[in-house]
């Protein structure tokens, strides 16, 4: 077999849907599209969630729950490698970690997380810690403090 003999499968390629195109094809006049209506005009896309007016079914159903995004605590994450920026012996509190651009914003407060590694001996400062995050500031012989 050469690449010069190869062809699609039968069935494989259809011719396309040539509409409106008189009387024998079965797609002319009104092309495949029913009589009048939103549907039958050209540009016409319904939302899927509208049914005509009637009151949909998202707005039907009782709404159960509570959700709390408007009162949730939000806080900045900073990993354990980006604190190798400091010297030795350094205290790390929110206040300077935004000083040095570590930070944009502090929001509800600073969460360290424990990507990386730890390679200075400091004292951390920060609202929450994860359990990886304490382990590398333990192992690195540095202490984690909780404000």
């Amino acid at each position: 077999m050469k690449l010069h003999e190869l062809e699609k499968n039968i069935g494989a390629t259809h011719a396309k849907k040539r509409v409106g195109r008189g009387p024998g094809s079965g797609l002319g006049k009104t092309s495949g599209r029913g009589q009048k209506g939103q549907k039958a005009r050209s540009g016409a896309s319904i939302n899927p969630v509208f049914e005509g007016g009637q009151l949909p079914l998202y707005r039907r159903l009782p709404k159960r729950g509570f959700k709390n995004a408007k009162f949730r605590t939000v806080y900045a994450t900073i990993n354990v490698s980006q604190l190798n920026v400091f010297e030795d012996g350094t205290v790390v509190t929110p206040a300077l970690l935004k000083d040095t651009g570590l930070l944009k914003k502090q929001l509800d407060g600073v969460k360290i997380l424990g990507n990386g590694k730890l390679e200075k001996k400091l004292t951390v400062q920060a609202n929450k810690f994860s359990t990886s995050a304490l382990e590398k500031i333990k192992e690195a012989g540095s202490k984690a403090e909780v404000i």
